[in-house]
């Protein structure tokens, strides 16, 4: 069966406007503040250029370039010959994929000619990221856990033992990211809570694998979100942000690294090393 194709083109293009110092000004912030709520809810930085660029674009500047770096976006559009750079400073506020999806939805309306400056500040002025409650984040984050464990041939028992560790861990984690301490110190006094109730189960011989529960409860803190977008914005020529995302999830490896390893020496439990 004979299937038509038809090719893509790019970001579809707003009407040639004339639009004043004052216009231009007005865009350029609205494009970076689309930007900046992208890269503080882990937006790849592919995703968030391409995004900053069709919107300055359907808003009506004749072109958008993007500097992006760890901390800040450097955005200049240019319209009529007039260059205007604005920079805005990046605060982590956690991953919030509704966010970012939220700030593309944005921009394709923008393309459609459905909303100008005025709707689009609105809009996205009005974004709350999207959060599950507390207490099932912490049912299904000691579930998710215990499934590994079970996966890794632990019996009833190891499952209900992972899963009370990986669950008061996965409290205290949001403990402390409440009381916004640094992420590294959180991820690894997390990781020393999981491994300390979990060495009650080797302590004791609880189950067929007692071991296998040290090693399933600090499952939680893996950081993979940040180490895929970390080789995606190295694949995708971001090497600078590549570099600095993995350096970042390294560091909370570390910490983890070191809380398991604190906890181990604290309790004298040696567990699965």
């Amino acid at each position: 069966m004979l299937r038509s194709f038809r090719k893509y083109t790019g970001p579809v293009q707003a009407p040639v406007r004339n639009i004043d110092l004052e216009q231009q000004t007005r865009i350029c912030r609205v494009v970076v503040l689309a930007g900046r709520i992208m890269q503080q809810h882990g937006a790849e930085s592919k995703l968030i250029e391409e995004t900053s660029v069709r919107l300055g674009l359907a808003l009506g500047l004749d072109s958008v370039e993007l500097a992006i770096t760890a901390n800040a976006l450097v955005l200049t559009g240019l319209s009529k010959g007039r260059c205007i750079t604005t920079t805005r400073r990046v605060y982590d506020r956690g991953i919030n994929m509704h966010m970012v999806c939220e700030v593309q939805r944005i921009t394709i309306m923008a393309e459609k000619q459905l909303l100008d400056v005025n709707e689009v500040v609105k809009r996205l002025e009005r974004l709350q990221p999207y959060k599950y409650n507390r207490w099932h984040v912490v049912f299904m984050i000691g579930l998710s856990c215990a499934c590994f464990s079970h996966l890794f041939g632990g019996d009833w028992t190891v499952f209900a033992m992972t899963f009370i560790a990986s669950a008061i861990a996965m409290f205290f984690r949001q403990e402390m990211a409440h009381r916004h301490h640094n992420p590294i110190l959180n991820f690894g006094m997390t990781a020393f809570v999981a491994t300390s109730v979990a060495g009650l189960a080797v302590r004791y011989d609880l189950g067929n694998q007692p071991q296998t529960v040290m090693a399933a409860s600090v499952l939680l803190l893996v950081p993979g979100f940040p180490l895929i977008n970390a080789v995606s914005d190295m694949v995708k020529g971001h090497i600078s942000m590549g570099i600095s995302r993995w350096f970042f999830a390294s560091l909370l490896s570390l910490g983890v690294a070191m809380g398991i390893a604190l906890s181990m020496w604290a309790t004298g439990v040696s567990g699965w090393l």
